[in-house]
Order: structure tokens, then sequence, then C-alpha cells
């Protein structure tokens, strides 16, 4: 079991995403986290969501895993150790109340099993990061698509702002930011992850 530290998402890092959700292009990384016991992995079991919120929206993302302290000349290569395919999920009803008033995201964003991360495997390099497609399949249809070149902050930059911010050790997870697509989660409904046209996680949810 991979141990886990902190968890920090970004929101609207792919312009068509932030299009899609009615927000302006962020000028600097918009940063929110989310608590350890929101994190489950895909191990082929059923992933209960609360079913008396509202509208639950999936949220794929490319997750970075952070295996070292960051220097101020770092490399991602040297900070980064492993990624994975993760889903942020969200209770969307919440957050448009919340935004409303002013409030944090917490409620919306850090309930039990909002943070669902894949097995992680060895970190490929950026290049091969930028320019592999990754998926979310639901239900057997292909629901969000992406590449991380179509960030508007990448990893380097991300990675620098969360530990200028908040500091970055191992056992930190990245979300990366989702790219358009995102939708409404039903029970019963199968997810499938694809990293590069592989499977790398699924799970069945289950609203109670």
């Amino acid at each position: 079991m991979t141990h886990i530290r902190n968890i920090y998402c970004i929101g609207l890092n792919y312009v068509k995403h932030a299009a899609e959700m009615g927000n302006r292009v962020p000028e600097e990384p918009l940063i929110f986290s989310k608590p350890t016991h929101s994190f489950v992995k895909t191990d082929g079991n059923p992933i209960e969501l609360p079913a008396d919120k509202g509208e639950i929206h999936f949220e794929t993302e490319i997750v970075l895993y952070i295996d070292k302290k960051p220097d101020p000349e770092f490399k991602v290569e040297d900070v980064v150790g492993k990624i994975a395919l993760g889903i942020d999920f969200t209770l969307r009803e919440v957050q448009t109340k919340l935004k409303q008033n002013g409030q944090p995201w917490l409620r919306a964003k850090g309930f039990k099993n909002a943070a669902v991360v894949t097995d992680f495997w060895d970190y490929p390099g950026t290049d091969i990061c930028r320019n592999t497609e990754f998926s979310l399949v639901k239900n057997n249809e292909t629901v969000q698509q992406g590449k991380a070149e179509n960030m508007i902050f990448d990893f380097h930059e991300l990675i620098k702002e969360c530990d200028e911010n908040f500091g970055l050790d191992q056992g930190d997870l990245i979300f990366t930011g989702t790219p358009e697509g995102v939708g409404k989660t039903e029970d019963g409904d199968e997810f499938i992850l694809i990293w590069d046209g592989k499977e790398k996680g699924r799970f069945v949810t289950n609203l109670k």
C-alpha cells in the first residue's frame, strides 16, 4: 500500500473544462485539498458514495505521487516517483451553494471516497505524460478524454505552486485537473480508467 499524506487538487486546469463549467480561465493554479479519508483504491470492490446530497459528478485526472521533497532547481522526474489515474468526485449542488456563499469547497470535495485512485505505476517521464491520452469509460461509453499537453499549468508549475505555498514531501498526491466531459454519477455505474489504451482500474458505484 502506497503511503498517502496530503492530497492536493487542481481546479479548472483545462480550458474546455473551465468553459463547460462557465468559469474564466484561471491566471494561477486553483488549489484545494481533500482529507486522506477521501482516498480509496480501485481494487474491484464497489465504491460507496452518498445518495442524499444531490448530484455527484465524476472528474477524471492524472495523479502525481511525490517521492521526494523538491529543491529550488528541481526537475519533475526528480520529484515524481509514480503516477496513477483518479477521479475527483464532486457534490455539484453542494459546491454550487458553497460558491454562492463564498465558503470553502471541503464539504463538496472531501467526503468519504471522493478521491478514487488506480494502482500507481512508475513515472514514465514528462514528455510521455504530455502526449499520452487518458480516458474514462462509463457504462461502456467513453465520457472523458484528455492529454497533459492541454493543461493550462503543467506538472512543474503545479509542483512548484504546491510546494511554495503548502510544502511537499514523500507521500503527497497532486490531482492535476480534469478535461471536459464531467457528468453525473448514478447508482451502479461502472467506471473504467484508461491510460494509453490500457485499463488501469475499474469499479462500480454504490450510492447509499
